[in-house]
């Protein structure tokens, strides 16, 4: 069932978005070569412990998974496209990090993802980071009252080929509100003018994920919850989550 929003519950989503922004922001400042991914999911929950939050993603544990997801955070890194386990893996010079983070505040959830690099910087991992960003603003553009689910999907997916990215099939963002996952999914890519007509007080994570070798394939690790590029290549991952009002998209999780 979607879900629409009072411009009051909005006001309140922004309050969790905040503090999703400053979680990102503090992981984004620590990682650094060295830091283990470990210390990355320490940064963030006492930015949410320090905001009185709790977090969506600790204890979480969708059909699919074999285990509840152990993080506040999920840190994905260079071949890994999202839900990443943080453990004692240490960042080198040249790393891509993706970190997605959630935080629950007066019963509401904020979700957001950033991606960047460690130490030196790969001129190709910068394009794709710059690409997964400009597919991101391009779906949070298309979300406006009187279009469809389907011009977000269209406007992410063709940023994407565009740029000769492959994007994962079966994954992409969903509505956001009182649980982390809410009706209705918004996919990564599609035909335009198809699916729920948006209207105000709809909020969406919206979060493009790009595969930089131009395939579309992943597999999962042993853990059950990272995937991976199944040719090796990198992946970038940028979300935010986004109220659609009458005067046009309102990101709820910018600092």
């Amino acid at each position: 069932m979607v879900k629409l929003k009072t411009d009051r519950e909005i006001d309140e989503m922004r309050a969790a978005g905040r503090v999703v922004a400053r979680a990102l922001a503090a992981v984004r400042e620590a990682a650094d070569v060295g830091v283990a991914l470990l210390d990355l999911d320490l940064v963030a929950r006492e930015v949410l412990r320090e905001a009185g939050a709790t977090s969506p993603f600790l204890g979480y544990r969708p059909q699919f998974a074999p285990v509840p997801f152990p993080a506040v955070v999920c840190v994905s890194v260079n071949d890994a496209i999202v839900h990443g386990i943080p453990g004692d893996y240490r960042l080198r010079g040249g790393d891509l990090v993706s970190v997605d983070c959630g935080a629950e505040l007066g019963g509401w959830v904020g979700d957001a993802a950033v991606s960047f690099t460690v130490g030196p910087a790969r001129p190709a991992d910068l394009r794709l980071i710059e690409t997964s960003e400009a597919a991101l603003a391009a779906g949070i553009a298309a979300a406006v009252p009187g279009n469809r689910i389907g011009d977000i999907a269209h406007a992410i997916g063709a940023t994407c080929r565009a740029a000769g990215y492959g994007v994962p099939d079966g994954f992409g963002g969903h509505g956001v509100g009182r649980t982390m996952h809410e009706d209705p999914g918004v996919p990564n890519e599609g035909p335009p003018g198809r699916g729920m007509t948006l209207r105000p007080g709809l909020v969406l994570a919206i979060e493009p994920m790009l595969i930089a070798g131009g395939t579309d394939d992943y597999a999962c690790d042993a853990d059950g919850w990272t995937l991976r590029t199944v040719d090796g290549s990198r992946a970038a991952h940028s979300e935010h989550t986004v109220a659609i009002t009458a005067d046009g998209p309102r990101i709820l999780t910018a600092l």
